[in-house]
C-alpha cells in the first residue's frame, strides 16, 4: 500500500501529538510513586474505563476478531463473548470492593486479606511471575502482531518491519516513563477515537467492497453451501450461535465456555473478580461508585459496540479472499485493496494507535508490579518518593528492552504461551471467594495455582491431550478444575484461618458482604454489614442480559433484520433500566448523570 506525502505528515502528526500528552503530564507524574501508577486516585469513570477499552483493542485485536468470523463465522466470537457474565461479576461484585482496598496493584491484595510468610510469597512471586515473563509474553505477541501489519501494509521485509515496531515501542515506553498513568489514560482516549473511526471506515468499505450488505448475505449464504457440502454440517456463517455438532464447537465445549470457562480460569488481564490492568484502573478512579461505573462502561464498550466493524469486515474477507492460508491477514488485505487512498495515512495511525494503548497499559502496570510490590516490599522499602518514581522509570525501560528481545523468539514461545492459559483454570473460585469467605487462607491460594499449574501441564504433557483439539480442550478444564478445587478445600480445612486480627482489618476496611463473614463481623460489632448481596447479584444478570442484548441487537439491525434486532435492544434497554433504578436507589444518579 503506497503512501502519500500527506499520509506521513498525518502519521507523524499523531506521534507528535502523543508526545505533547507526555510532556503536558510530566510534572504530575513525578510527584509520587501513586501518581505515576494511578494518577493519585482522581481519574473519572469515563476516561477509566475508555482506557480499559483502548488497551484490550490491539493492534492484532482486529486481525484475531477476523480470523474467528473467517474460519467459524460471526458465532466464532463465543470464544470471548462467552466472557461477559466474567466481566459483569467484576463490575457489581468487585468493583467497589477494590476501591476500598486501597492497594496500589491487585497483587498487593495478598498482604491485605492474608498474613505471615505465605502473603508474602504470594506477594513476591505473583510480582516477579507477572511482571516480567507473562507481561512480556504479551508485549512480545503485540509487537510480532505490528511487526506482520507493516510488512504487509507497507511492502517491506520482516526485519525493516520490526525496526519500525522498535522505534514506536520506545517511543511508547518514553512517553509512559515521563507521564506515567496519566499520560497512559489521555492518549489512551485520544487513540481509541482515532482507531474505532478508522475501523468504521474499513467496515463500509468492506461491505461496499462486496456490493453492500443484501449481496453481503446472498453470497455468504452461497458459502455456507459449500462449507456445508465439504464438511456435512448445517451451519451458517451468518449465524449468532454455534453449531453444537461441529468440530470447532461441539456442545461439550460451548457448555464448558457458557457455564464453567468465565468463573473458573485465571489468565491475565482477565481474572475472575478483576485483575492485572483492569483492577489498576479501578483503583485509579475517584472512588468507588467511579470504580463500578469505568468497568460497567468497558463492558457495554468492549462487548456490544466495539466488535462490529471488525465482524463486517471479517465476513466480507470470507468473499474477497476465500483461500486465504492465514485468514487473520484478510483484515489487512481489505484494507490494503479497498480502504480509500485518501485516509490511508489515518488507518497507518490507528493500527499505530491500537499497539501503543496496548504497549503503554502493559509497560506502566508491569512497573507497578516491579516497583510497588518487590523493590519497594522486598528490596529496598522506607525510600522517597523521588527514588520510587525514578525506579519505575527504569523498570518501564527494563521491560521494554526484555520485550524487545522475546519477539525475536515468539515462534519458540508459542507453544508455551498456550500452555500457560490452560494453567490458571481451577484457581478462578479462590480470586472469587478469597473475598467473600472469611476462611479463605494464603495456603488456599497457593494450593490451587500449584495444582491447577501441575494438573494442566501432566494432562498435555504426559496424557497428550491437545488445547487445539476442542473436546480435548474440555476435558483439559473440567479435569484441572475439578481436582483444583478438590485440593485446594482439602488445604482450607487442613490449615489454620488467618489469625483473628488480620480478618478484622480486612473486614473493617473492605467491607464485604456479611453472609460468608459472619464470625468475623461478630468480632466486629462497629462495623454496619453489607447486605447488598441479593441486589448486587440482581444487577449482575441484568448487566448480562445488558450485554447480550446490545450485542445482539446491534448485529441484527446492521444485517437488516429490524425486528428481532429490535426486540434484543428492548430487552438490552430494560435490563439496563433496573441497574440504572437500583444505582438511583442507593443514590448514586448524580454520578451516573
Amino acid at each position: 500500500m503506497k503512501l502519500t506525502v500527506v499520509d506521513w505528515i498525518i502519521v507523524a502528526a499523531y506521534f507528535a501529538f502523543n508526545l505533547a500528552i507526555g510532556f503536558y503530564y510530566k510534572s504530575k507524574a513525578g510527584k509520587d510513586i501513586s501518581e505515576f501508577f494511578l494518577s493519585g486516585r482522581n481519574v473519572p469513570w469515563w476516561l477509566a474505563g475508555t482506557s480499559m477499552v483502548a488497551t484490550t483493542f490491539a493492534a492484532d485485536t482486529p486481525l484475531a476478531v477476523t480470523g474467528m468470523v473467517a474460519r467459524n463465522g460471526i458465532a466464532g466470537n463465543w470464544l470471548w463473548w462467552n466472557s461477559v457474565a466474567s466481566g459483569m461479576l467484576t463490575v457489581f461484585l468487585f468493583a467497589r470492593l477494590w476501591r476500598r482496598s486501597g492497594v496500589m496493584t491487585d497483587v498487593e491484595f495478598a498482604e491485605l486479606r492474608y498474613s505471615g510468610k505465605p502473603a508474602a510469597f504470594l506477594r513476591g512471586f505473583r510480582a516477579i511471575y507477572l511482571g516480567i515473563p507473562i507481561n512480556c509474553i504479551i508485549l512480545g505477541w503485540v509487537n510480532l502482531a505490528m511487526v506482520k501489519i507493516l510488512g504487509l501494509v507497507l511492502g517491506i521485509s520482516r526485519d525493516q518491519a520490526l525496526l519500525l515496531v522498535l522505534c514506536m515501542i520506545g517511543l511508547t515506553s518514553f512517553i509512559s516513563t515521563l507521564s506515567g498513568l496519566w499520560g497512559v489514560l489521555v492518549t489512551d482516549v485520544f487513540q481509541f477515537v482515532i482507531k474505532m473511526s478508522m475501523v468504521i471506515v474499513l467496515a463500509v468499505a468492506a461491505v461496499a467492497a462486496v456490493g453492500g450488505l443484501d449481496q453481503m448475505k446472498i453470497k455468504l449464504a452461497a458459502v455456507d453451501q459449500v462449507r456445508n457440502a465439504a464438511s456435512h454440517g448445517s451451519g451458517s456463517v451468518m449465524s449468532f450461535v454455534p453449531d453444537l455438532n461441529s468440530a470447532w464447537m461441539p456442545m461439550i465445549t460451548f457448555m464448558v465456555l457458557i457455564s464453567m470457562n468465565w468463573w473458573a480460569s485465571w489468565y491475565p488481564g482477565a481474572e475472575p473478580g478483576g485483575g492485572g490492568y483492569i483492577a489498576q484502573r479501578m483503583f485509579s478512579a475517584k472512588d468507588e461508585r467511579h470504580s463500578l461505573l469505568a468497568t460497567l462502561w468497558f463492558n457495554i464498550a468492549h462487548y456490544a459496540i466495539r466488535p462490529w466493524p471488525w465482524i463486517l469486515v471479517g465476513l466480507a474477507s470470507v468473499i474477497l479472499y476465500p483461500n486465504l492460508a492465514d485468514p487473520e491477514t484478510g483484515y489487512v488485505k481489505v484494507m490494503i485493496d479497498y480502504l480509500p487512498s485518501s485516509l490511508r495515512g489515518l488507518m497507518v495511525a490507528a493500527f499505530a494507535a491500537a499497539y501503543m494503548s496496548t504497549i503503554g497499559t502493559q509497560l506502566n502496570w508491569g512497573a507497578s508490579y516491579l516497583v510497588n510490590d518487590f523493590y519497594k516490599r522486598f528490596w529496598k522499602p522506607g525510600k522517597s518518593d523521588r527514588h520510587y518514581v525514578t525506579m519505575s522509570q527504569w523498570a518501564t525501560v527494563l521491560l521494554t528492552i526484555v520485550s524487545i528481545v522475546l519477539t525475536y523468539f515468539m515462534d519458540s514461545i508459542a507453544h508455551m504461551w498456550k500452555l500457560l492459559l490452560v494453567t490458571g483454570a481451577g484457581t478462578g473460585t479462590v480470586l472469587i471467594l478469597r473475598w467473600y469467605w472469611w476462611r479463605i487462607n494464603a495456603w488456599s491460594e497457593v494450593a490451587a495455582m500449584a495444582t491447577a499449574f501441575v494438573v494442566s501441564v501432566v494432562l498435555q504433557t504426559v496424557f497428550k491431550l491437545d488445547t487445539d483439539n476442542q473436546v480435548q480442550f474440555a476435558y483439559i478444564m473440567l479435569i484441572t478444575v475439578g481436582i483444583t478445587t478438590v485440593v485446594w478445600l482439602a488445604v482450607t480445612f487442613l490449615t489454620a484461618p488467618e489469625p483473628d486480627a488480620k480478618l478484622i482489618a480486612f473486614y473493617r476496611k473492605v467491607r464485604p458482604s456479611v453472609t460468608l463473614w459472619k464470625p468475623v463481623a461478630r468480632l466486629a460489632p462497629d462495623v454496619e454489614p453489607s447486605r447488598d448481596g441479593l441486589w448486587n447479584l440482581l444487577d449482575w444478570l441484568c448487566g448480562c442480559v445488558l450485554i447480550y442484548g446490545a450485542l445482539f441487537g446491534v448485529g441484527k439491525l446492521i444485517l437488516k433484520e429490524y425486528s428481532i434486532g429490535i426486540l434484543f435492544l428492548a430487552t438490552g434497554l430494560l435490563a439496563g433500566g433496573v441497574i440504572y433504578w437500583d444505582l438511583a436507589r442507593r443514590g448514586w444518579k448524580s454520578v451516573i448523570d
